[in-house]
């Protein structure tokens, strides 16, 4: 009889007791611990484990349950002796940063205190057992919702000096999501004020702490060394492309077989491996994230579970904000096409926006990319990676998000869509106008881009939507040649009945044209110009079925010839 399918527990002593569906993966903890290095650092996509792996080193490690090592009978880490032995001989200090998702440095801060707070209050013991010295107490009782930066940053430091005096052991320190509220700096703008905080947190825990014995920290990313990591030379650090730890999170293509095996569900294996495949870690290429399986297996339907679970502002404000090869990327990349780039696992958040590779690194390091192959660049002595969106989940979810920065003004846009498909020049003037006075400014980096920029920015965000709302009908391209120069738009027909369509963008400059009439003229007359319907005359487009259209900008004001 098939197991029950249990959504979203991430206790693993009630996963297991609870006979809920599970695949084990205990042996991470032999793999980490013979590993034996000080501090480890496992960036990993969302929903792929962490939490749950987390808690089950934390249940395996713990003091806290010493002599209660049951929960693990029937796992592959319970055959060995020698890991029944080391079960619940540490003290262990756990804390996740996956709540902490405030929109100032003073509210993450006051998290971050209430946790360390919490934790001091789980060992109160302390303070009756004859552990703390002359002046520890003192300190002890210091540690509060409003403690200040020397006592919050060295707190994690002295908790694990107490403990392991009054346990004999060094600590074990696990961290869950350490980059969480990093993620949120960077969108809120107080990136600076929590990076120096974090810095010494870290630095006092994991670096200058001589009652560390090992420690954890799960995450998405890999944040810069300069930002955060800048003392911690014992770190180790396992990103997507390393080998460790290669099949501890995630599921592999065998374990998800057995999976549809044991649910009666084998012959939806192609349809599951389209959907929740792609993702690589190391040199295993066919890892598939937990979540979907897990609902699929319990919902029996195919939907994008994973791309939906959390938040996508920062991928979504990055892409919408991106520069014209940001967008064309991702023209190129939604119409199943790769990108070619250099990639560094280091993230620095200070330079998504200025640095294009950044943002390919951080959608690599968030699983929406996969790396589809690998070459060395002789030149910068650099790998080039190939990269692809990593599965069809993943192309709902851009196709969604893209949807979404036209949805309140979908009337508009879709009559525009409309105008444009039937010839209707007035009306795609009046729409057109609509949609740019509404949103043209939800494309704006808020950095004051120049009078170029700005237009540009919307106009390739105006084509991603054409793309996602016009697919299977048309094929669109952007800023290709053809003919004697470069066109600016060009929506190619998959069927006979649909007209062929060329838009040039021009922004008005005063220095060159009287009006935006003359600037739509100047648009059309480089369209016949530079010939861009030779393209699509040669592919057997008769000229009369071919339709060009001149788009001034002038400010968030449209003219359409």
């Amino acid at each position: 009889m098939a197991r029950t399918v249990g959504i979203g527990i991430q206790d693993f002593e009630k996963l297991i007791k609870s006979n809920s569906f599970y695949i084990d993966k205990t042996k991470f903890i032999k793999e980490w611990w013979e590993n034996n290095d000080e501090v480890t650092l496992i960036a990993r996509p969302r929903r792929f484990g962490k939490t749950l792996t987390m808690d089950m080193v934390r249940r395996f490690f713990s003091v806290d349950y010493a002599q209660k090592g049951e929960v693990f009978q029937g796992l592959s880490i319970w055959e060995e002796e020698k890991y029944r032995r080391l079960q619940g001989t540490y003290p262990v200090i756990f804390l996740s940063f996956a709540d902490i998702k405030e929109r100032s440095f003073a509210g993450t801060r006051e998290k971050i205190c209430i946790l360390i707070k919490d934790l001091y209050n789980q060992y109160d013991f302390l303070r009756t057992e004859g552990v703390l010295k002359e002046g520890e107490l003192e300190y002890y009782n210091q540690v509060s919702l409003g403690m200040s930066d020397a006592v919050a940053t060295h707190s994690l430091k002295a908790l694990s000096h107490y403990l392991a005096r009054y346990y004999g052991e060094k600590v074990i320190i696990l961290l869950d999501e350490y980059d969480t509220p990093l993620q949120e700096a960077y969108v809120g703008g107080y990136w600076k004020e929590l990076t120096d905080f974090i810095r010494g947190l870290f630095n006092a825990a994991f670096k200058t702490n001589p009652d560390l014995y090992r420690a954890i920290m799960t995450g998405i990313t890999r944040v810069s060394k300069e930002s955060i990591f800048s003392d911690l030379n014992n770190l180790e650090v396992v990103t997507t492309t390393s080998e460790k730890y290669e099949t501890c999170f995630g599921f592999t293509q065998e374990e998800v077989w057995e999976a549809l095996e044991e649910y009666g569900l084998s012959e939806q294996k192609q349809s599951v491996q389209d959907w929740y495949d792609g993702f690589t870690f190391g040199k295993r290429e066919d890892i598939y994230n937990p979540w979907s399986i897990i609902n699929y297996l319990d919902k029996r339907r195919f939907s994008a579970y994973w791309a939906n679970t959390s938040s996508n502002s920062l991928v979504g404000k990055l892409i919408r904000e991106g520069d014209r090869d940001v967008k064309t990327a991702m023209e190129a990349l939604l119409k199943g096409e790769s990108l070619c780039v250099r990639i560094d696992e280091q993230i620095v958040f200070n330079q998504l926006g200025k640095k294009e590779n950044a943002i390919w690194s951080l959608l690599l390091a968030s699983g929406y990319l996969k790396v589809k192959a690998c070459r060395p660049d002789p030149v910068r002595r650099r790998n080039i990676y190939e990269l692809s969106l990593t599965n069809l989940e993943v192309q709902i979810m851009f196709e969604e998000m893209i949807e979404g920065w036209f949805s309140e003004y979908r009337t508009a846009y879709n009559d525009f869509i409309k105008a444009l498909l039937l010839g209707d020049v007035e009306a795609m003037n009046h729409y057109m106008n609509q949609v740019t006075k509404r949103i043209f400014s939800y494309f704006d980096t808020g950095k004051k881009p120049s009078e170029e920029a700005e237009p540009e920015r919307f106009y390739h965000g105006f084509v991603l939507g054409l793309m996602v709302e016009l697919t299977g009908r048309y094929v669109i391209t952007s800023n290709r040649e053809s003919g004697f120069g470069r066109y600016d738009v060009m929506l190619e027909p998959l069927e006979e009945k649909d007209p062929a369509i060329i838009l040039e963008f021009k922004v008005y400059n005063p220095k060159r044209e009287n009006t935006l009439e003359d600037t739509v003229k100047v648009a059309l007359e480089q369209i016949k110009d530079k010939d861009y319907r030779a393209v699509l005359q040669a592919r057997g487009i008769a000229p009369e079925r071919i339709r060009s259209y001149g788009f001034a900008f002038e400010g968030k004001n449209v003219m359409i010839g």
